[in-house]
């Protein structure tokens, strides 16, 4: 298709969440590397320190509105600013990541004063209940805004991208078109790596935000583990929304398994790759729940990509990436011990193992973000149509 000068409208700043980082800039640089300019526009939510920037990453810019104080006056504030911003860049297409909060008040607006400008959805979480509203301790107003947000949008919406097959079909229950609903499910970062070298040291990593599972359990999974694997080392990455890490860390002791986890905490991007080829096998536990079912995890396609082993449960968007057997293990969810048997029984095959892991690393180029550029264009071009 031509050219298109394409608005991203983000749900917060580039950093410390993920989805702008793991989501929005691969993919917009990938648009960017077909010839579109692509320009995506943040409120600085979380970072107040970005406010009032604008910085080149690759070939994109992503820039930071100012700061706004607390309340609705600054929210329709930071809606507003987000707003003007985006008929500054006299797009060709809004696309707008998350239906929710600043900016989606702002591409709401736009839609009652440029209604000309077509608009995008993209939704890559459950937002309402049974999603984030659950987890995250929004105010009653907030999460009412949300759930209110994440059906009107997408109907409002010329078109819609989606990241898992869950999510499409919720799009669809909500009254959306299926022909209007594009999958664009997320990709690998493939950069200038290092050669793939297999591993077979009993070395697992759990890469989380410990939302994902329940704690107790992966616990009593890392403990049957250590029981029949005593070698075993793990590294856990990551922190919770609410000091899950902490509580973790204390089951951990009670289990008398802390000389075999080290837990590092929160970490910046480039501190993780070096750590991830350190290890041998992915855990990615996931419970059975809607707002697993609903996400396409990013960090799915970062442990492929680094070359391990993945044993995780068998939910969502797992199937997607994982081919039993070939790049990982998948395991039902529904058995306790499941997850533990598999990690165990790969520890003791490294022939098993290191195959796996020359798979998992060959799965991550095919599943890198150019090859996500057909649909968002495809998506773009049914939106173009409409109005």
């Amino acid at each position: 298709m031509r050219p298109l000068r394409i608005a991203m409208l983000a749900p917060f700043g580039i950093r410390p969440k993920g989805t702008l980082l793991a989501r929005m800039l691969p993919l917009a640089q990938a648009l960017s590397d077909q010839g579109h300019h692509v320009h995506i526009i943040a409120p600085p939510i979380h970072n107040p320190d970005d406010a009032q920037t604008s910085v080149m990453h690759g070939s994109v810019r992503v820039t930071h509105t100012a700061a706004t104080p607390a309340g609705m006056v600054g929210v329709m504030r930071q809606a507003r600013w987000l707003w003007q911003h985006v008929q500054a860049d006299k797009p060709d297409v809004v696309h707008l990541f998350k239906p929710k909060g600043h900016a989606g008040l702002a591409a709401r607006w736009g839609k009652v004063v440029a209604s000309q400008i077509p608009l995008v959805v993209d939704c890559d979480d459950r937002e309402g209940v049974g999603g984030w509203n659950d987890i995250l301790p929004y105010p009653p107003h907030a999460k009412a805004l949300f759930a209110w947000q994440e059906v009107d949008l997408p109907r409002v919406a010329d078109a819609v991208t989606v990241a898992s097959r869950t999510l499409q079909g919720l799009v669809w229950a909500s009254g959306v078109p299926h022909d209007a609903t594009f999958y664009v499910p997320n990709a690998a970062r493939i950069t200038q790596q290092e050669p793939f070298v297999a591993r077979t040291a009993p070395v697992l990593v759990l890469y989380t935000r410990f939302w994902e599972f329940a704690l107790a359990d992966m616990v009593a999974s890392m403990a049957r583990i250590v029981a029949r694997c005593p070698q075993v080392e793990v590294h856990v990455i990551g922190t919770g929304e609410n000091g899950e890490e902490l509580q973790f860390a204390q089951m951990l002791a009670q289990h008398q398994l802390t000389e075999h986890v080290t837990m590092h905490g929160w970490l910046q991007p480039d501190h993780i790759p070096p750590l991830l080829r350190q290890a041998s096998v992915a855990l990615v536990p996931v419970a059975d729940t809607l707002i697993n079912r609903a996400r396409c995890s990013a960090k799915l396609l970062e442990l492929l990509a680094a070359g391990l082993a993945v044993v995780g449960h068998d939910v969502g968007e797992m199937r997607t990436f994982i081919q039993h057997r070939e790049n990982g293990l998948l395991v039902d969810p529904a058995r306790v011990d499941a997850l533990d048997e598999a990690v165990c029984a790969l520890l003791e095959n490294p022939t098993a193992m290191t195959a796996m892991q020359a798979s998992a690393y060959t799965s991550a180029q095919h599943h890198a973000w150019h090859t996500r550029v057909a649909a968002c264009e495809a998506a773009y071009a049914y939106a173009l149509h409409r109005v």
